[in-house]
């Protein structure tokens, strides 16, 4: 059976949200009011998800407002302010540890179609056309069940886990320049939401 990947493609970027929530907070929002347990339960039932236990406290305490994209309620539903990358649709799909996608994305980079092993242009495009779809899948499906907790400025984001094995623990997109999405780690040791809180994800990095 041949998959349509652009129809694929085309479904799995639908989990982004691009309504009021993709947009920055505004100033006033800066320091919003700790969430209470009544909306932190709802938030989670909504999303289908249990936030990690640091995250779920500094949301009572705290709220997520500042340099954390902000937990909040709109008429869409429950998300995080200025984030437009956090797929929602995958968010109860464990998070893949990039030893288990590596060995696929290079069958895939030799997959590339080559113009010179098609008998036109037109048949060279659109098998080009559904293997860059395909590897648009593998992207996307590369931060499921994280969210995209804060934005770092020239692509990059930290992502705080929050289903699968890895759950509670704080990664770094830093796909702009590397092509890896790397952990943070302190001491040789995982980094938890509540190590990272104050510090600069570049500083937790093993580049």
């Amino acid at each position: 059976m041949t998959i349509d990947w652009i129809a694929r493609a085309e479904r799995l970027v639908r989990g982004r949200r691009h309504d009021e929530l993709g947009h920055p907070s505004s100033a006033r929002d800066s320091y919003p009011a700790p969430l209470s347990k009544a909306e932190v339960c709802e938030a989670e039932a909504e999303l289908g998800i249990t936030f990690p236990a640091e995250y779920r406290e500094y949301l009572f305490r705290q709220s997520a407002g500042g340099t954390v994209n902000r937990l909040c309620r709109t008429a869409a539903g429950w998300g995080w302010q200025g984030d437009s990358t956090t797929n929602y649709d995958l968010l109860t799909t464990a998070f893949p540890h990039p030893d288990s996608y590596r060995a696929d994305e290079d069958e895939l980079d030799a997959r590339e179609p080559l113009e010179e092993n098609f008998p036109d242009h037109d048949a060279y495009r659109e098998a080009w056309k559904q293997w860059d779809a395909e590897y648009e899948v593998l992207q996307e499906r590369k931060t499921s069940g994280a969210v995209f907790i804060q934005e770092n400025g020239c692509g990059f984001s930290t992502l705080l886990v929050v289903t699968g094995p890895h759950r509670g623990t704080m990664w770094f997109d830093a796909r702009a320049t590397c092509d890896q999405i790397l952990p943070l780690n302190l001491g040789g040791q995982p980094v938890s939401f509540g190590d990272w809180l104050g510090r600069s994800s570049m500083d937790l990095l093993d580049w």
